[in-house]
């Protein structure tokens, strides 16, 4: 079977059907899953925490790429085009381009309209787990864009490259790495230890996609007209700024083809010295994300069909 065209069907049905309640997606079942798995976590002891996180981390990766497989083996039985169809459906369960596309715009609004808190509020609700009540006009703008870049590698880039090496598995697995981060990877009382295993695992599977989405990122605003050597230079001077080191990549990008500064305060500043961000530029971040997406889409496509085409005569997944 192509997972080309299941890839591209996938990108279809995301930019037309957007997310499905959450009683209905995989990815909110496997919040469910984590979220159950960490209520009979131990409360004290390093080691034991340190344990469990790890075994939830890696066993629940090793079960949901298991799963993985026996939904390829279901859907070796229809025939070829309802075989793309239904592939794409799945895979498209893994992909947030146009749910994250529909949250900046929320915000945008609010903030065109002058409207501050509901802006701070939409961005808590949508994008980011920090406290949002003391942030102003910039700096809420700021954290949207900072979201939007950010969550084009793990929501939508990321996804299709582990889709495009491995299928369903590798798509499965990573969403379930990445929502386990989300929701253990913190460095408070609770979690320091729990999550560190999600963390570092999270740190690892994004190494690649998101330098692959910054140097996407960058050849996309060159092609929408944004300042090439700023974008370059911002991204090579503030890439590691973040604790994370894997989203200062993306995210320095888009300050840099944007042309604003992104700071979260006491932690980094992207594009330092750069304008202050505004609604206006949480669309053009909206705008970026969806052009360095249609860039990684014909590339994950050429990696599908070339891993086809390298595989032995007669082995057709």
């Amino acid at each position: 079977m192509s997972r080309s065209i299941a890839l591209l069907a996938a990108l279809l049905f995301d930019a037309v059907l957007g997310d499905p309640p959450n009683r209905y997606h995989p990815v909110a079942w496997m919040g469910g899953a984590i979220a159950a798995a960490k209520r009979r976590a131990p409360r004290q002891g390093r080691t034991a925490q340190f344990a469990y996180g790890a075994a939830l981390a890696l066993g629940g990766t090793a079960a949901i790429a298991g799963l993985g497989h026996l939904l390829n083996r279901v859907l070796a039985y229809p025939p070829d085009p309802l075989q793309w169809l239904l592939e794409g459906l799945a895979l498209k369960a893994m992909l947030a381009m146009r749910g994250l596309g529909h949250a900046a715009d929320e915000i945008k609004t609010a903030l065109a309209a002058d409207d501050l808190p509901e802006g701070r509020r939409l961005l808590s609700w949508h994008l980011v787990s920090r406290d949002t009540s003391t942030l102003d006009e910039a700096q809420v703008a700021g954290a949207a864009i900072e979201s939007v870049a950010e969550n084009t590698s793990d929501g939508v880039i990321a996804p299709l490259f582990y889709y495009a090496l491995w299928g369903l598995p590798g798509a499965l697995a990573y969403r379930f790495i990445n929502t386990g981060d989300a929701m253990l990877g913190y460095r408070d009382a609770e979690h320091e230890w729990l999550g560190k295993v999600p963390a570092w695992l999270d740190d690892l599977a994004n190494l690649i996609p998101a330098r692959l989405t910054a140097a996407l990122m960058a050849f996309a605003a060159v092609l929408m007209g944004h300042d090439a050597a700023r974008t370059w230079r911002t991204w090579r001077r503030d890439a590691y700024q973040t604790a994370s080191p894997n989203a200062g990549h993306p995210m320095s990008v888009a300050a840099g083809a944007l042309g604003v500064e992104l700071a979260k305060v006491g932690h980094y500043r992207l594009g330092a010295g750069q304008r202050q961000p505004c609604a206006a530029d949480i669309a053009a971040s909206v705008r970026l994300m969806r052009a360095t997406t249609l860039l990684a889409g014909g590339l994950l496509v050429l990696v599908c069909y070339a891993r086809r085409h390298s595989r032995p005569h007669g082995v057709v997944k």
